[in-house]
């Protein structure tokens, strides 16, 4: 029987769902609001480089081209690898382009007949509950609409696009009241390079943030202005953003990205003996996070610039908020191009932006919010259903409800990718297109709905203790062996992928570990 199955986005996940749905023989459209596929990579600032290494942000059967041979490509090369990928696995003809979904809704048991539901779809299978889903798509060209009835979908749109996430203000204290222009980095990165360039040049700019597209913007506005107008840029945390992935000349990836480390870590659901070595090793764990910080401080000169975080790193990398600094931006700082100012909040005057507790201004012509995006409440209205809507977002004070970062067990075939971090979102994003797919196969069951949710809480108190306020990240960075390792067992594929002893505790773990099942 044909399965028809809708994927929500061709970024990087919605790509690797097409292509491993494909595989099992089943019938995947791609609705894509934008004209190309790439997701993130459309459309980046120009001095956006991989925060990843390579070797770990690649797919597992399509290596990078032997061209690209620096570690850290710029945007358009990723772009370009991934656009690459689509071609080579032949996906795009499976891509609905410049095609919003405007709603999805679920016709079949009512909310009653599945709030009574033990099993996930009523029987614990991907199509057992008999309903279909309504997508309702508008085509950004034409501006009609479609209906699509399909068996199962699979939301991918991502948390780092489409809904950008402005501060609240006081009335009268927010953009209207300032007499320059607020834009947010969306739309600069939506500029090519020599209108972005142009547009930042001679003004007196502020970048709100302090992840890598404020870093980024905060760079090419010196580069276009120097000393005459310094871009400040506002923060309100400081981050153990890296220089390198060399602390001190070892490697970043061997103390942070192997079963070793991971033994330091308190794991969701782990057993006594797991729960015994991880509290022995918090001393080398508490080391580990030293260690890096000193090298993190060294090379940055952090205590000179009052930049030295109150967080470990090991909070850092937790939470997935670790980027690399742009290269000689610490010397922009001292030479006076860049500005750097701490402002737990701000509000809008005038002529410019007057940080709490202070009295003076400071004095914009352009502030530019590199303040990320509101990645749930676009989720949570792609439903129609109330009832899905609450499920989706769960709990105000926990994480968003997904067992194994892909399934909400109350919403029945329905798969979401790409909402849980990583180290490595590209490696993360194909394991869990890979389970789904051997779910939608039927190569396994999940488990009880009260199950699911247990293991759910599981990882929402671990995601509480090491990422503290960013738990709303759901970041599995300290522990994506472990989590894999249940990825694996679900799938009857052997969790263990390296060969002899050391190997397995020592190396670190990547996307070429699982090129087989």
């Amino acid at each position: 029987m044909d399965r028809k199955v809708a994927i929500i986005g061709a970024g990087i996940s919605g790509l690797l769902a097409c292509k491993y749905t494909l595989s099992k023989g089943f019938h995947p459209i791609v609705f894509e609001s934008q004209s190309n596929v790439g997701g993130v990579w459309t459309k980046t600032v120009e001095t956006t480089k991989l925060q990843t290494p390579k070797p770990v942000y690649q797919f597992s059967d399509f290596p990078w081209p032997e061209s690209v041979s620096e570690d850290f490509p710029d945007g358009q090369k990723v772009f370009d690898y991934v656009n690459g990928y689509a071609k080579h696995f032949d996906l795009v003809k499976h891509i609905k382009f410049n095609t919003k979904v405007v709603g999805i809704e679920f016709e079949g048991p009512n909310d009653e007949e599945i709030q009574a539901w033990s099993l996930w779809g009523g029987n614990g299978e991907p199509f057992g509950s008999k309903g279909k889903w309504k997508v309702v798509v508008e085509d950004l060209v034409t501006l009609s609409t479609a209906i699509y009835n399909v068996d199962f979908v699979i939301v991918c749109v991502g948390r780092f696009s489409g809904l950008p996430n402005i501060p609240e203000f006081p009335p009268k204290k927010g953009p209207e009241a300032f007499d320059g222009k607020v834009i947010h980095s969306k739309e600069y990165a939506a500029m090519d390079h020599k209108q972005a360039a142009e547009f930042v040049k001679g003004k007196r700019v502020i970048v709100v943030g302090f992840q890598k597209s404020a870093l980024d913007i905060a760079m090419e506005c010196s580069a276009a202005n120097g000393k005459e107008n310094p871009c400040t840029v506002l923060y309100r945390t400081a981050h153990w953003n890296v220089p390198d992935y060399l602390p001190w000349g070892f490697s970043l990836a061997h103390m942070y990205l192997s079963r070793f480390s991971e033994l330091m870590v308190h794991k969701p659901g782990e057993g006594l003996l797991l729960s015994l070595l991880a509290t022995i090793l918090a001393p080398l764990r508490y080391a580990y996070s030293k260690f890096v910080e000193s090298d993190i401080k060294k090379k940055l000169r952090l205590e000179k610039h009052g930049m030295v975080p109150t967080h470990s790193f090991l909070k850092e990398i937790s939470s997935c908020l670790i980027s690399t600094v742009p290269e000689k931006f610490y010397d922009k700082v001292e030479n006076g191009e860049i500005k750097l100012k701490k402002a737990p909040s701000f509000s809008f005057c005038n002529n410019g932006v007057l940080v709490e507790g202070e009295t003076s201004p400071i004095e914009a012509d352009l502030v530019i919010l590199a303040t990320g995006f509101k990645g749930e409440k676009k989720l949570k209205h792609i439903f129609t259903s109330q009832t899905f809507q609450d499920y989706i977002t769960g709990s105000p004070d926990a994480a968003l409800p997904l067992y194994r970062e892909c399934i909400q067990p109350r919403i029945p075939q329905l798969a979401v990718i790409g909402f849980s971090e990583s180290i490595s979102n590209i490696f993360t994003s194909e394991m869990r297109c890979r389970w789904v797919a051997e779910l939608l196969d039927g190569t396994f069951k999940l488990p009880s709905i009260k199950d699911m949710e247990k293991n759910i809480k599981e990882w929402d108190e671990y995601l509480k203790q090491y990422s503290g306020g960013y738990y709303r990240r759901k970041c599995i960075g300290a522990l994506h062996i472990w989590y894999n390792d249940q990825l694996c067992k679900d799938m009857a594929w052997k969790p263990r992928r390296k060969k002899g002893f050391f190997a397995e505790l020592f190396e670190p773990y990547g996307p070429m570990d699982y090129v087989s099942n």
